[in-house]
This record gives structure tokens, sequence and C-alpha cells, in this order.
């Protein structure tokens, strides 16, 4: 598989897509490029994760099933080094392949076959996304400390490692202390008014918050599942 890159320019987004196949990668190319994004491409895992490193891309495309590293395996890689958001890729339309890639932090999740067109919406969708909050502002409740502008979050003295996609969720959750946040309203903040995608991926994320933050869903410190409508976050102590 060759590599394809083009010049990175300071306006541009920067777009990776990995698959194995290549016609995949010249469609998704060709509908990236028509909104102006700069597109490389890339046929294994191995090569991704170097690629990566090369050339910071602010959005990865990923295939599930990849040669040599899955995609499971490159996502993981890539959190310990970059916080690129992350759209999955699968031929396989099964929950578990979900859940397990997004608990390795992928951000996005995309079924084949897919409509090209809902693949750039999602994409856009991401990069609309603020990657950083206000400077210094930090939202504490019963022990958890969540500091909005470095986008760090404490239990007590302990720092609790988060995906992007799971602090967004948490911040969204935070910054209201005590009101109910609909589960349509928590999709619009985190991944866009126009994400096409079910609420499935909210309930995924919604557990890999909760446990790393050690929480217990049956009696929650602080993330309240309000039946029918959505989610709260407790008031500060």
């Amino acid at each position: 598989m060759n590599v394809a890159s083009a010049p990175r320019g300071s306006a541009p987004p920067h777009v990776l897509v990995v698959d194995d196949e290549e016609t995949i990668l010249q469609l998704v190319r060709g509908y990236l490029e028509r909104e102006g994004m700069t597109v490389s491409v890339v046929g294994d895992g191995a090569q991704a994760v170097a690629m990566v490193r090369e050339l910071a891309p602010d959005v990865v495309v990923l295939d599930l099933m990849l040669p040599g590293l899955d995609g499971v395996e490159v996502c993981r890689q890539l959190r310990t080094f970059t916080d690129a958001y992350v759209l999955m890729l699968s031929a396989r339309d099964e929950e578990v392949d979900r859940i397990v890639g997004l608990s390795v932090g992928a951000d996005d999740y995309l079924t084949k076959p897919f409509s090209p067109r809902e693949l750039v919406a999602r994409v856009k969708a991401l990069l609309r996304r603020p990657r950083s909050g206000p400077a210094r502002t930090t939202i504490g409740a019963s022990g958890l400390a969540i500091d909005l502008g470095r986008r760090e979050v404490h239990r007590g003295i302990e720092p609790v490692k988060l995906t992007l996609t799971e602090f967004e969720l948490l911040a969204a959750l935070a910054r209201d202390p005590g009101v109910v946040v609909s589960r349509q309203e928590l999709l619009d903040r985190v991944w866009g008014v126009d994400y096409y995608g079910g609420d499935h991926v909210l309930d995924v994320h919604i557990g890999n918050l909760r446990r790393k933050l050690g929480e217990d869903p049956d009696q929650p410190r602080w993330i309240e599942t309000v039946r029918g409508i959505g989610f709260r976050f407790a008031a500060p102590s």
C-alpha cells in the first residue's frame, strides 16, 4: 500500500484515513478533499501509528480490521500520545465491537457499508468540537476536581485519565451541576447537532466514564441517570 498525503496548511483540517481496501481509501479521500480537507491515507496499522506521530492529524478515520495491528490496538496506542479524534469503521455491526472500540478511546463509530456523506458529516461534527475550555476554570463536587482549562480530572489527589470524548462528556454535565441534561442535548453538545448515529454511543461513553471515576451506577456519587430523560451531575457539596 502506498502512503499518500498532501502538504499541511495552517487552515485546512488534516484527516488520516486508515483502511486496507484501496477503493474505500480513494472514495473517502475524494469526499473529504472536496470539503477542503487535507487527507492522508495508509493501509495498515503499524504505518498508521507512525504517520500519526509524524503528521499529527486532527481526525483519524480508522478501520477496525487491519493487517498487522488491528484498529483496536492502533487506537490504544494513539491514545498514549495524541488527542486526535478517532472515527472507527467496522464491517461488523456487533455491539461488542462498538463497546471495545469506544472503550479504547474512539470518539465515534460507523458501520460498513456507510454513506460517504454521512462519514463526512461525522468528521465535520468531530472537527467542530472544542479542544480546550476556559483557562483554569475548575469544577469540584464530592472529591472530584475537573480543570476545564488544563483538561485534567482528579479524584482526590489521584489523576483520572480520560479520553477526549469522555472529558468533554463529563465537562458538559459538570457545567450544569444539579441540572438534568437530556440525552439529545448531550449528543448535541459533545457530538454535534448534525450527529447521525444513535444514542448507544452515549451509553458506552457514560459507562466508560463511570468505570474510570470508580462510580457505582446503582449508588452514583457524581453521575446520576434520570430514567427516560438523561443524566445529572452532582451539585457541589
